[in-house]
């Protein structure tokens, strides 16, 4: 029997703000187990990355607190070691060396301004006491551990010359530096692409096992947790609701919560109407029974035979002939002739009215920059854009203004897409007096209001700033401002991927709502083939800034044709467990 490293007993915690008291966890107990991977999964909000950051004494003073409750570490050597009751300096001792963590976001987590490989060695100087030359050559090897290409040039590179992937294995060598015994892992794979994810969880078991450490590995996405622990706590407004064995909460899982959170992930072997929410399962109606029935319902062949001939008997809305997006490369000193990066390569493709056409593939290889170049937010550098007989490629600023309030794109981040100083209700008003539609913020605020209602947001929020609304309602403010000019067309980039599963349900089921309300033709773009099978009627894949495959979207996946695409399905977390909702 194993034996417990970690012990959280009654953990409470409560936020103090200029709203009074909120708590934020309530009476948690975990049990982490030596070499044991623990996962911790809930929504946005839950409790989760509060609990880890209490593990850490993270949590910042003044603003939190803890009610009562303790944090015991049992160390190889024998320590007992009571974390709550350690003061700060105490705490940098075990801070890195017995407990180390992992942060979501890599890039926020470097120091922008210093190079990766610096920001190693004076952690690794610091509590292992080697000399720069030593520092710098066991930095080189924890590069070449975690599979980083070219680790020298990783040594020296600054954050923004790696890629997502490339950032999170130096946060993740930066954990491992000092051989802790626990690593938290917090959402260490979010917005990555699926097989970038898939390597990342695998590097993660390896040096699990290579070094026998103990992980609390803490994301929303249940497929994740079931590739890589082995007990799970489901978390819910600050409470564990279900804690145990994850192949058992998994196949018979008992609390609704757990049950809505596995049934809202969109499967891969079928295609739903419509995809259950958690309310659905948490909520006491007496019609839940019939909503599930009706989401667990399948489209059939014969749906999808007809929806094609309806879809395809036109003309296109959209078509692209022999697009490309070069950019130069840096020009060597001896050579004459320039090389260019071919971020989209001669690429052709319709789009037909009232399809949904989905673009899927890894990170890099081209999804964005097509999606941009339609939209001549970026130029392209070669081929033909035509939308309704025009052809977008050759119009003037001015008469491509004209031809943007008919199509329209919602980014990957709302937040960073959203002004941080302007209300939610002053974003979605902006393009109706950019494009003179209305003439002053009073005309539109009635059209506003009706928007937010139509995306699921109330009216009072017109008057609320973006830091005022979670991850999945800035979304949806994104969804209203495209909405605001009636446009045909709209391109959504990677619109949902750094959702919950949860929030995605909800916004996926938005859309289709508002396909069918407002007839409208979208691109759907997205490194999750699963999600990309839900949403649309094609699927093109993208590789290397090529279309490699393209077909019906239930027979590409069921019968994926290239190696390529066979990989992206077979990267998708959790296919292992697929319940009916």
């Amino acid at each position: 029997m194993p034996e417990t490293v970690l012990q959280v007993n009654d953990l409470s915690i409560a936020f103090h703000g200029e709203h009074g008291c909120q708590q934020a966890v309530r009476q948690v107990s975990l049990t982490l187990k030596r070499g044991e991977t623990l996962g911790i999964v809930g929504e946005s909000g839950s409790g989760k990355s509060v609990t880890s950051l209490a593990v850490m004494r993270l949590l910042p003073s003044g603003i939190s607190r803890t009610d009562n409750g303790s944090i015991v570490f049992n160390g190889k050597s024998g320590e007992i070691i009571e974390i709550h009751n350690l003061s700060e300096k105490e705490m940098l001792r075990v801070r890195g060396k017995k407990i180390a963590m992992i942060f979501q976001e890599p890039m926020t987590s470097l120091n922008p301004v210093m190079r990766c490989g610096r920001q190693l060695t004076e952690a690794v100087r610091m509590h292992l006491g080697y000399d720069k030359k030593k520092a710098r050559d066991y930095v080189i090897s924890l590069f070449s551990e975690v599979m980083l290409p070219d680790p020298e040039r990783a040594y020296r590179a600054y954050p923004h010359q790696l890629s997502g992937g490339q950032k999170q294995r130096v946060m993740i060598a930066m954990a491992i530096a000092c051989r802790p015994e626990i690593l938290i892992a917090d959402e260490p794979t979010t917005a990555l692409d699926m097989t970038v994810q898939k390597a990342i969880l695998r590097l993660l078991i390896t040096l699990q096992q290579k070094y026998n450490m103990s992980m609390i590995f803490i994301s929303h996405d249940l497929g994740v947790i079931s590739e890589i622990a082995g007990s799970v706590a489901v978390m819910q407004e600050g409470q564990i609701v279900e804690y145990g064995r994850v192949s058992e909460i998994f196949s018979k899982p008992e609390h609704p919560y757990t049950r809505g959170l596995i049934a809202c992930r969109p499967p891969l072997n079928i295609r739903l109407r419509r995809l259950p929410v958690v309310s659905d399962y948490t909520e006491t109606k007496e019609e839940s029974k019939e909503i599930r029935h009706l989401f667990s319902a399948a489209v059939t062949a014969e749906e999808r035979r007809l929806n094609h001939l309806k879809l395809y008997k036109n003309d296109p809305l959209l078509k692209v002939e022999n697009l490309s997006v070069h950019y130069p490369l840096p020009k060597p000193i001896f050579k004459k002739e320039r090389s260019w990066f071919k971020a989209v390569d001669d690429v052709s493709f319709s789009v037909y009215r009232g399809e949904t056409l989905g673009l899927a593939g890894e990170s890099g290889c081209g999804k964005t920059t097509l999606g941009r170049a339609l939209l001549r937010l970026l130029e392209p550098t070669s081929g033909s854009i035509t939308f309704k007989g025009t052809n977008i490629a050759a119009l003037s600023r001015k008469e491509l203004r004209m031809t943007r309030k008919n199509m329209q794109i919602i980014f990957q981040d709302p937040y960073s897409s959203l002004n941080p100083r302007i209300t939610a209700g002053e974003a979605i008003i902006e393009p109706l007096l950019v494009h003179k539609i209305i003439n002053n913020e009073k005309d539109g605020k009635p059209k506003v209001k009706d928007l937010l209602e139509k995306v699921g947001l109330k009216p009072e929020h017109y008057h609320r700033y973006p830091h005022q609304f979670s991850g999945g309602q800035r979304q949806r403010i994104c969804i209203a401002r495209a909405l605001a000019l009636n446009p045909e067309f709209i391109i959504c980039d990677e619109s949902v991927s750094a959702l919950d599963v949860s929030v995605q349900a909800q916004v996926l089921n938005l859309l289709n709502d508002l396909k069918t309300d407002y007839g409208f033709t979208f691109i759907f773009i997205s490194h999750d083939l699963s999600v990309v099978r839900f949403m649309s009627d094609r699927i093109m894949v993208m590789k290397e800034g090529k279309i490699i495959e393209s077909g019906e979207a239930d027979t590409l996946c069921e019968k994926p044709q290239k190696a390529y695409t066979r990989d992206l399905i077979a990267a998708i977390p959790g296919k292992a467990f697929n319940p009916a909702p």
